[in-house]
């Protein structure tokens, strides 16, 4: 087992092997990855960058021909994720700790990235007091800000990588985190504020018959980190709520979790029960941030950052075909649980958002491709607590029905 650092060892070969020198000094066995390219190494290498553009499907000698830095960049991402990959299949990974500026973030990352949650996962980036999600996405990598440019060793740069060594050999000598053998059932379930109610009711049917809830705001990172989980294989069951971000999806707001929204749990037969929470709305910022296009629509100013517009009812239709062909796709069990009476808190009756025939087109939408999905009609709103009560209890037999379906006879 050892610790993987990875830096482009023609620019940063100095700090990579001050890191290298004081991740030995704990203690920590360290390999050594150039993720390089059009430079000469500072430093030795455990893994070359020859073994990296390998990895990636081509050779250092065809990256350097074309001499384009933003070819070389992507090459050596995807080779450095294949590295790491590997090296965590094969049990010789601890961690993971990058080195860079734009370009060694940008490859540190996609390695990270590549991992599971629990994994060690350190980037020393300059890049790291700004905007960070696009390199973070779902996991748990620890973004530490350089402060300085990486670009020689002084008062700084050493307490700054000491640091970041310290941390990962104190990740990396505790050892993988164990689940504890009281762990229990693990659900994830989607919410919005304007589906609270129904979602605070549904997590405490749900952890009274011993299952552990994890709720998650679907806020586009939310529904992300969601079906990451679903796709890493940790999940019993999905309570998917609130499926407002294929509003923003569609219509272009700015809350949007991408086409892949309510994918992963279908594709890998995990137990779903799934609701229109907050199809009613899509996302904008502030009023003056929304798009010309839509001036003429219904809006509801949920705070003075957050702008709310009512999704018609022609979108409506879309999305619930689109909801529904997405259950239909499932390879496990997966239900629908529609509320007649109003997807959101204000989507009811003397609510801004009440719309009959939108919720009415929504509905033929899903009746028109969830193929052999159970849909559940009830005359219902969905922050009724009837209504969360039927979609955990759905949910717990769900589960139920497939722990005995695969238990040893």
């Amino acid at each position: 087992m050892a610790v993987h650092l990875l830096a482009t060892l023609d620019t940063k070969g100095e700090e990579a092997e001050f890191v290298r020198r004081a991740l030995l000094a704990s203690g920590v066995p360290v390999v050594l990855v150039d993720t390089g390219c059009l430079g000469e190494p500072r430093a030795r290498a455990d893994v070359t960058r020859d073994e990296v553009f390998l990895a990636a499907g081509t050779s250092l000698a065809a990256v350097r021909a074309k001499n384009d830095r933003g070819e070389a960049v992507t090459f050596a991402a995807k080779g450095a994720e294949a590295i790491v990959r590997a090296a965590h299949a094969k049990k010789q990974l601890d961690g993971v700790l990058g080195l860079g500026g734009g370009a060694g973030t940008t490859i540190g990352t996609a390695a990270r990235r590549a991992l599971p949650l629990g994994v060690p996962k350190v980037m020393v980036s300059t890049l790291a007091s700004g905007q960070v999600a696009h390199y973070v996405g779902t996991k748990d990598v620890f973004m530490l800000h350089a402060v300085t440019d990486i670009a020689g060793l002084n008062r700084i740069s050493r307490a700054v990588l000491s640091r970041a060594a310290q941390a990962m050999a104190g990740m990396a000598k505790s050892g993988p985190i164990r689940a504890s053998v009281s762990d229990k059932p693990l659900v994830a379930a989607s919410m919005f504020g304007v589906t609270t109610p129904c979602v605070e009711r549904a997590r405490a049917v749900l952890e009274e018959a011993g299952y552990e809830v994890l709720v998650f705001h679907a806020t586009g990172s939310g529904g992300r980190t969601l079906e990451a989980l679903a796709e890493s294989g940790m999940l019993d069951g999905v309570l998917d709520v609130t499926t407002t971000e294929l509003a923003d999806e569609l219509v272009g707001g700015v809350l949007s979790a991408g086409p892949e929204r309510l994918t992963a749990a279908g594709q890998r037969g995990v137990p779903q029960v799934v609701s229109v929470g907050a199809l009613d709305m899509v996302n904008f910022h502030a009023r003056d941030t929304v798009p010309a296009q839509f001036a003429s629509r219904r809006f509801y100013q949920h705070n003075a950052n957050v702008t709310l517009m009512r999704t018609t009812p022609a979108e409506n239709k879309e999305l619930g075909r689109q909801l529904g062909a997405k259950l239909a796709a499932a390879r496990g069990p997966a239900e629908l649980f529609f509320p007649l009476r109003g997807a959101s808190a204000i989507d009811k009756e003397g609510q801004p958002f009440d719309d009959p025939a939108a919720r009415k087109e929504l509905l033929a939408g899903l009746r028109a491709t969830r193929g052999t999905a159970p849909l559940h009609e009830l005359d219902l709103h969905i922050n009724d607590a009837a209504f969360a009560e039927a979609m955990a209890q759905r949910l717990i037999e769900l589960m139920r029905a497939g722990k005995s379906a695969t238990a040893p006879r």
